[in-house]
């Protein structure tokens, strides 16, 4: 035999020595295998088209059983308030459709204490936090009319084989939503009816937007790489797609419902199911992120594309195509935007954000009282825009015993950034994770979380109130 096949034979004999030790050790320590990780597998075994057959069977159940949870904790009907819509003119929806465990009330409820709510195990279902449609998978999920039009327009799909969205479209935002600029108040709604994208963006708003911000527009409809839709193997849509933009969320820099699983947030069962925020008073607020509190929205801008578009795992992005934005440029040019995105008009609001006597109802006026009095809303929302641009803890857990619902556990929330309430009536579901489907539904959360005793004519009157801001 030569030296060098002898060599070779040795280094064989080593190898397999070598496996063995290894292989002792990890069968030392089983419990290593088994712990939980930080990150998401990078190298997929298992064949794409067996991936989708496998999840595109799974998908019936899983969506039967989100829409049980749903109809379990929610009245679920299409019943629009008389005489209020949204900014376009979409029916908003009233009553309170949390479902309440049988024999209990709301003005029961108000009575007792949290230790008493949660020994008797009677906390509402629909006050829990909200769980993904598909917890333990997450991901970007859009509604089905921004899936169409986006199809129509580029020839873009944003379908997922394993997963559809599950708010009915009645409880969701108007979409197309209008777009209102700080810059150019006088245009009012410049969107013309037409859902922003990559095709039009151009010839909307070229002469009413400077360069720069043009250009930060053209990048908020681009679409990029992201964890559920890129061209990899572990994707989640049926086609390598080009990915996703900021609008598909923040559509015409609203929102249209979407969504996502947070991505500061470990192990999977403990992430926060996300409401896609408005855009809309991004120039005034000073926090990003629901529990994130980056503090620009240039920060949160490009926090977005380098983690949280892929579930805040950078190895993920590097692998699935993560776009590097050019912070001097770029951020720049899309934050510039971002901060043009006004509110819509609110005719009855002075310009100290309060409701004018001669113009507002008697029971939006005591509404009025009620928020800024009694039940403390103005404490976190105080006027003119209804934000105090910090976080506070509700401390809910108070009310319950920790659990699974849908693969996601139900603890404590933490930390929550206030949310602004200008123009709250175009921003259906409610709470950062979208539990609360109406106005009325946040009400009563609050009452009996902040243990606030209000009656049913200041519930009332709270509600109008609201939807005049």
């Amino acid at each position: 035999m030569s030296l060098k096949s002898n060599h070779v034979k040795h280094s064989f004999i080593a190898f397999l020595i070598l496996c063995s030790v290894l292989g002792g050790v990890m069968s030392a320590y089983p419990q290593q295998t088994m712990k939980s990780s930080s990150y998401a597998p990078v190298m997929i075994t298992e064949p794409f088209a067996s991936v989708m057959e496998r999840m595109t069977a799974a998908k019936l159940e899983i969506m039967k059983r989100q829409m049980t949870l749903l109809d379990q904790r929610y009245d679920l009907s299409d019943r629009p308030a008389q005489g209020i819509t949204m900014s376009r003119g979409k029916a908003i929806q009233e009553g309170v459709r949390l479902k309440l465990p049988d024999g209990m009330t709301w003005e029961k409820l108000a009575e007792m204490t949290p230790e008493q709510i949660k020994e008797k195990d009677v906390f509402p279902a629909g006050c829990f936090p909200l769980p993904h449609p598909n917890h333990p998978e997450g991901g970007m999920l859009f509604p089905k009319t921004h899936i169409d039009e986006i199809k129509k327009q580029e020839q873009r799909d944003l379908t997922r084989f394993d997963l559809d969205f599950d708010i009915p479209l009645h409880f969701l935002p108007e979409t197309p939503a209008p777009i209102y600029l700080t810059t150019r108040p006088d245009l009012g709604d410049v969107s013309q009816g037409k859902l922003v994208t990559i095709e039009n963006f151009h010839e909307l708003f070229n002469g009413i937007l400077n360069p720069k911000q043009l250009e930060g527009l053209r990048l908020l409809v681009t679409p990029f790489p992201q964890q559920q839709f890129n061209q990899t193997e572990d994707r989640r849509s049926a086609r390598p797609s080009r990915g996703v933009t900021c609008f598909d969320c923040h559509a015409n820099g609203h929102t249209n419902g979407g969504t996502h699983l947070v991505g500061d947030i470990r192990p999977q069962e403990f992430r926060h199911r996300l409401d896609t925020p408005s855009l809309r008073g991004v120039n005034i607020q000073r926090l990003f992120g629901s529990q994130r509190a980056l503090k620009s929205v240039e920060d949160f801008t490009e926090f977005e594309q380098r983690a949280a578009y892929f579930d805040g795992d950078p190895v993920i992005a590097t692998k699935k195509g993560v776009n590097i934005l050019e912070r001097g440029s770029q951020v720049h040019f899309m934050a510039e935007f971002q901060e043009l995105m006004d509110f819509p008009p609110a005719p009855k609001l002075d310009i100290y954000g309060r409701i004018d006597p001669k113009k507002g109802t008697e029971s939006e006026l005591r509404g009025q009282e009620v928020f800024f009095g009694k039940a403390k809303c103005a404490v976190c929302h105080p006027a003119p825009y209804y934000t105090d641009n910090l976080m506070h803890n509700l401390k809910t857990e108070r009310f319950y015993k920790p659990r699974m619902i849908n693969g996601r556990m139900a603890s404590a929330d933490g930390p929550i950034k206030t949310f602004l309430l200008r123009g709250i009536k175009d921003s259906p579901p409610y709470m950062h994770d979208g539990r609360l489907l109406t106005l009325e539904d946040t009400v009563e959360f609050f009452n009996m979380i902040q243990q606030l005793k209000l009656t049913p004519q200041e519930k009332k009157d709270l509600v109008q109130f609201m939807r005049a801001l």
